[in-house]
Parts: structure tokens; sequence; C-alpha cells
């Protein structure tokens, strides 16, 4: 049973973290989405604010540091955590292809091992208990591997440098509480 969490990856969400700086793509068709605004670098995460329909909402978001296998085609990838006000923030992964139906994904920090229900080409938790222990895990870690697996039945690994993220998670959280 899915559960349908509120940052499941939209064209507009996609588009504001491409906004953000992570990848020189056009942004069409979110003309309804408003533009993102930095709020801070720490080391290998960028934090933003977006003000829409009276409401501010923070991200921060990290692009991996190593991927493989090198020789797949794949749009972009990045790790966001979003912050909507709640206290409570909300890890998801953008993985650059659509994943396999049916599948999984696999977050590795340290020992610690998470799995994320996929759609489409993002993935996400299903409960809120398991998005605090990722969150914990990351900020005690120094770094983080997010395995995944293609419609074409491709498994890819992503590098994420964690450098940072205890730092970014604070701006957000001081920024949109």
């Amino acid at each position: 049973m899915s559960v349908k969490r509120k940052s499941t990856p939209s064209s507009a969400w996609k588009a504001l973290a491409l906004a953000a700086g992570l990848s020189g793509l056009a942004l069409s068709g979110i003309a309804h989405a408003a533009a993102p605004e930095p709020i801070g670098t720490y080391k290998d995460w960028k934090a933003y604010s977006v003000s829409e329909g009276g409401n501010k909402y923070c991200f921060v978001v990290s692009q991996p540091t190593d991927t493989s296998p090198k020789n797949v085609s794949r749009g972009d990838v990045f790790f966001i955590v979003t912050d909507w006000g709640n206290g409570n923030p909300e890890p998801s992964v953008v993985t650059g292809y659509t994943y396999k139906a049916n599948s999984k994904t696999t977050i590795q920090v340290g020992s610690d091992k998470y799995d994320l229900f996929t759609d489409g080409d993002g993935a996400w938790f299903r409960s809120e208990a398991d998005e605090k222990k990722l969150i914990n895990a990351m900020k005690r870690g120094s770094d983080m591997i997010v395995k995944g697996t293609s419609s074409r039945g491709t498994l890819t690994t992503d590098h994420y440098s964690l450098s940072g993220i205890t730092a970014a998670l604070d701006k957000i959280s001081r920024s949109c509480n």
C-alpha cells in the first residue's frame, strides 16, 4: 500500500531543483512555479526557499559525486530534502531514468540501509519515522549510496557526499519553520 507523499516530484519541483543551479536545462512548462531563492551553500549541499501561494517551502539538494555504470545515459540525478514548514524534512530521490515497475531504491549510510518505493523517476519513504531515521543517519554519516534499477533492468549506484548536510538542514529548518 503506497502512501502518496507531499513532495512527489512534480515537474514543478524538478524544475525548481534544476533552476537552483543543478542543470543548464531549459525550464519549460513551469510558469506557475516560483523561482527558488538561494539561502546558502554548505559544502556539497545547497539550500533554497520558495514562496508560492502564500506559503514558504525550503529544500536542500545535492548531486552525486560518482555514478555507475558510467556508460548509461541518464537525465538529471539529485537527492532532495524538502521542508514543508512542518518540521519534518522529507527526503526523496530523482534518478534521471524511469524506475523498473514495482521496484525499490536502497539507500545506505554507513551500515544503515533503507528501502524507498519508486514511481516514475522518483523514490520516497512510506513513513515519516523512516524519513527521520535516514535524516539522522545522514547527519552522522560522511557519504550515502543510492541504488536503483531502471525500467531497462540496469542497476545504478550513486554516491553522495554528506559534507554540509547538517548545516544545510539546520538552515532550511530555521528559514521555513
